[in-house]
C-alpha cells in the first residue's frame, strides 16, 4: 500500500475517533447548558435518572451505548439513541470537515490543515445549538455570544479563516475585520427579519369557544406558558419589554388567592391583576382558565440572531448572506410540503436555529459551488436565438 494512502487513511481514522470523542463531550453541554448546569462539575458523565457516574471504561464513545444495548449499567433505564446519534454524526462531521480541508480546499503554505481546529470548534457549536433548539428551543448564550467571541479569536490569529494566503499583522487585521464584519452584518441582518416580522404578523388573537385552561411555571430561568394543552415559552411571547399580553380570564388562581371572571394584563416581567401589580420574578406558578388571550406574534427568537452573528465570525459575511437565505428555502420546503401532500401532522414545529445550522454547513461545503450553479443557470441571461 502506497505510504501516501497510509497516510490519509490514519488521518481520516483519527478524524472520527476525536469526533466520536468530542461528540461525547458535546451531549454534556446539550444535556447541561439549557438547565444552567457546568458542564465541568460533576467532571464524569452521569445517569439522569439514578445519577450514577459512569466511570470511563463505561464511557467509550459509540461503543459502550452499543454494547450496553442503550440502557443504563446501574438502573438498567434506556439511554436515548441520542447520545450515540450524537456521537455518530460529529465522528461523521469531522471527517467530513477533514475531508474538505484536504481535498477540496487546495492545499496553499501552511495548507488548510491548520484550519481543522476552528472548523472542528464551529461544527460543533453548530450541533450543540441545532439539537437545544430542537429540544428547548433555545439557544444558550454560551453557544452563540460564546461562539462569536471564539470565531472572532479564531479569526485574529488565523488570517486564512477568510481568504488570506499569507500570515502578518495586516492579514491577521485584515482577516479580524472581516469576522467581525460577518458577525455584525449577520447580527443587525437577522435582528431587522425579525423586527420586520413581528410588524407583519402584528398582534396574534386566540378566542375559545368555552373557558380552556392554562398555566404560567417557572423552569429554570426561563418560564412556560401552556393553554389548551399548547406550550410557548414566556419570553418568546413578548417582541419587547414594552409589550402587553392580555388575556380574559374566566377564574385564574394567583398567590394563593382566586378570582375571575377578570382581564389579565401582562409585561415580560409584571402581571397586573385586580388593579395590583405583581413582580413575575418572585413567582413561581399559577393558573387557571381563560376563553380569550392577545400577544404579539415574534418572527423568530433572539437566540437565532445571535447565532447568525456566530456564524458569520467564523464564516464571513457571504456565508450570512447564504445561510439565512438556504435556511428560508429549506424552512418553507420542509414546512409547506406536508401541508401540499395533506400531512399538516408531519410539519411539526421545528426552530429555526437548525436551519441556519444546516445553511452554514451547506456554504462550508458547497456554498460556492451552489451560487456559481445558480448564476449560471438559474439566474443567466436567456441564450440569444
Amino acid at each position: 500500500m502506497p505510504a501516501q494512502t497510509i497516510y490519509e487513511i490514519l488521518f481520516a481514522t483519527f478524524a472520527f475517533l476525536l469526533g466520536a470523542c468530542v461528540g461525547s463531550f458535546l451531549n454534556v453541554c446539550i444535556y447541561r447548558l439549557p438547565l444552567d448546569m457546568s458542564v465541568d462539575e460533576p467532571k464524569r458523565s452521569f445517569c439522569p435518572l439514578c445519577k450514577y457516574q459512569i466511570p470511563w471504561t463505561s464511557n467509550l464513545p459509540l461503543i459502550t451505548w452499543l454494547v450496553q444495548r442503550g440502557k443504563c449499567k446501574n438502573c438498567k433505564a434506556p439511554i436515548p439513541f441520542r447520545y450515540f446519534g450524537v456521537e455518530l454524526l460529529t465522528a461523521l462531521m469531522f471527517l467530513a470537515v477533514w475531508g474538505q480541508l484536504a481535498y477540496r480546499s487546495g492545499t496553499q503554505f501552511p495548507g488548510n490543515w491548520i484550519l481543522l481546529f476552528p472548523m472542528f470548534t464551529f461544527a460543533s457549536l453548530l450541533i450543540v445549538a441545532t439539537f437545544i433548539d430542537f429540544e428547548h428551543y433555545i439557544i444558550p448564550d454560551g453557544v452563540t455570544i460564546g461562539g462569536t467571541i471564539v470565531g472572532l479569536v479564531f479569526s485574529a490569529g488565523l488570517p486564512w479563516m477568510h481568504g488570506e494566503t499569507t500570515f502578518g499583522v495586516q492579514e491577521n487585521i485584515r482577516s479580524l475585520a472581516w469576522s467581525a464584519v460577518g458577525a455584525a452584518g449577520g447580527f443587525a441582518l437577522l435582528w431587522l427579519v425579525s423586527w420586520l416580522g413581528k410588524l407583519a404578523f402584528g398582534r396574534r388573537k386566540l378566542v375559545f369557544e368555552t373557558p380552556v385552561p392554562f398555566v404560567w411555571k417557572l423552569e429554570g430561568e426561563r418560564a412556560k406558558f401552556t393553554a389548551d394543552g399548547t406550550d410557548y415559552w414566556w419570553d418568546e411571547l413578548f417582541g419587547s419589554e414594552k409589550d402587553t399580553l392580555v388575556m380574559q380570564c374566566e377564574r385564574i388562581e394567583f398567590e394563593g388567592e382566586t378570582c375571575g371572571p377578570c382581564e389579565v394584563r401582562s409585561l415580560y416581567e409584571k402581571l397586573t391583576l385586580a388593579g395590583k401589580q405583581h413582580d413575575l420574578n418572585e413567582a413561581k406558578e399559577f393558573s387557571g382558565t381563560l376563553t380569550k388571550i392577545e400577544f404579539r406574534r415574534i418572527a423568530m427568537g433572539f437566540g437565532d440572531v445571535k447565532f447568525i452573528a456566530c456564524i458569520g465570525a467564523f464564516l464571513g459575511w457571504q456565508a450570512v448572506l447564504f445561510t439565512i437565505m438556504a435556511a428560508s428555502v429549506i424552512g418553507a420546503f420542509i414546512g409547506g410540503v406536508p401541508k401540499l401532500i395533506g400531512k399538516k401532522e408531519w410539519s411539526a414545529k421545528i426552530p429555526f436555529g437548525p436551519y441556519l445550522a444546516l445553511g452554514a454547513l451547506l456554504w462550508f461545503f458547497y456554498g460556492r459551488e451552489l451560487v456559481d450553479w445558480y448564476w449560471n443557470t438559474i439566474a443567466a441571461p436567456p441564450a440569444e436565438l
